[in-house]
């Protein structure tokens, strides 16, 4: 695990997968005969927050099941985790990614699910205030707010949280 980053979202696929259920089923839809006769697609269930992920849409079901392990790290980094050692924020992970204030991440990269659980985290602790959040991570409101529009669920999760605080939503 990235030094810093205790949140399941940051562990590795093989840690991460001591703690799932993974169920292989059949799906149907495009793909031909092959993808009706075999169990192609992956549904993973993290068993202690009871949350899960799938993945369906490839033939092969390895491509499916590393699909549904990224899918289910988003969905965990949507959860504040209280393990998260926020003392260390930003981590040295958020810092490889942030040059001149900018952050610079695909969010298909293997590292996007662990930067979104940090950023998750820190508004959490600043009471979603995006700038304060921002200034801890080193990087600009808009930066971050653009960061965050990379998983509309995460985009979303910001603007209802703030509402619930009697805050303006962000655009």
């Amino acid at each position: 695990m990235p030094a810093g980053i205790d949140h399941p979202a940051a562990w590795p696929a093989d840690v991460l997968l001591k703690q799932c259920e993974l169920k292989r089923l059949r799906r149907g839809g495009p793909g031909g005969q092959h993808r009706n006769k075999v169990e192609t697609a992956v549904v993973i269930q993290h068993g202690p927050s009871g949350k899960s992920a799938e993945a369906n849409e490839r033939r092969s079901q390895e491509a499916n099941r590393q699909e549904a392990i990224f899918r289910l790290r988003i969905v965990l980094a949507l959860t504040p985790s209280d393990e998260f050692d926020l003392s260390s924020s930003p981590s040295e992970l958020w810092r490889s990614r942030v040059r001149s204030g900018k952050i610079a991440v695909n969010p298909t990269h293997d590292d996007f699910p662990s930067l979104l659980a940090e950023a998750i985290s820190v508004l959490t602790q600043h009471d979603w205030n995006a700038a304060a959040a921002a200034s801890q991570l080193g990087c600009s409101s808009s930066q971050l707010v653009k960061f965050l529009k990379n998983e509309p669920s995460a985009f979303a999760l910001l603007n209802t949280k703030r509402q619930q605080l009697g805050l303006k939503p962000l655009k």
